[in-house]
This record gives C-alpha cells, sequence and structure tokens, in this order.
C-alpha cells in the first residue's frame, strides 16, 4: 500500500433503490469509488485525476435501502501519470426489517459485511501533477 487508506461513508436513500425489495444497484458502489480514488489522486498527485476505468468489479452480498456504506481504497501502484488502486464496499449498518419494529430501527452490524471489490486506475498528466501540493504521506513511494 502507498500512502493511507482513504475512507467514505454514506448511508443508500430510498431513492437509491432500483430494483424489487429496495435493493440497491450496484452502481452506486462504483460511483463512491469515483471519490474514493479521486481523494487518493489528490493526496499523491494534487489533482482530482480523470478515471481510465476498472479491471475488475465483484459484487459479493447485497445492497438495500437503508444500509450505510463503507467505501475504501487504497494506492497498490503508481506510475509516471497512473495511480491504480484497490476498492472494497462494506456494509456496516442496516435496517432492521423485523417484523414488529419500527421502520426506523436499524442494527449495527457486528462485523461489517464485504459487498464488492475491484480494482481501478486513474490519471494524472504530467503538466497536472503538483507533488509539492500533495499529501506528504503519499510520496514515500
Amino acid at each position: 500500500m502507498i500512502g493511507e487508506k482513504v475512507v467514505i461513508r454514506y448511508r443508500m436513500a430510498a431513492g437509491d433503490a432500483h430494483y424489487a425489495g429496495e435493493l440497491v444497484e450496484g452502481a452506486h458502489i462504483v460511483t463512491a469509488w469515483g471519490d474514493v480514488g479521486t481523494e487518493l489522486a489528490i493526496r499523491l498527485f494534487g489533482d482530482e485525476s480523470l478515471f481510465l476505468g476498472y479491471s475488475e468489479v465483484r459484487y459479493t452480498a447485497p445492497v438495500y435501502a437503508g444500509d450505510w456504506m463503507e467505501y475504501s481504497g487504497y494506492i497498490e501502484k503508481v506510475g509516471n501519470t497512473s495511480l491504480t488502486c484497490h476498492f472494497e464496499a462494506h456494509k456496516v449498518i442496516e435496517l432492521a426489517r423485523e417484523e414488529g419494529c419500527a421502520d426506523s430501527a436499524a442494527n449495527v452490524l457486528p462485523e461489517p459485511v464485504l459487498c464488492a471489490y475491484g480494482t481501478g486506475t486513474l490519471v494524472v498528466k504530467k503538466e497536472f501533477q503538483r507533488v509539492d501540493h500533495a499529501d506528504p504521506k503519499f510520496q514515500k513511494r
């Protein structure tokens, strides 16, 4: 790992549900990873970057409206203008959905549930790199 792991957390809203049973489509995970990757690129190169693409995305557990998700990533490899990152999405809280519970009842999960993982590559052109404004913790390559 180069630098530190970056983590963002937010809740899947009712409007995020796309399929029957309030299931959230996987595109929401990939969108969140884009934000994680952007922060990693800023910390490394001092620029938001452009996302080149994903070489692998795997969904391992369902995500529903009301779930609190934690999206994380870290840099695996750095090139002259690119960074390759490993991303994960974990569910940390879910709605209780139990008979007799209020609609607002939620359960903190004893262990985070891995819902997806993937690898992505971002690019920052050499002329846009501003390493003097980057995070010093990410410069120890």
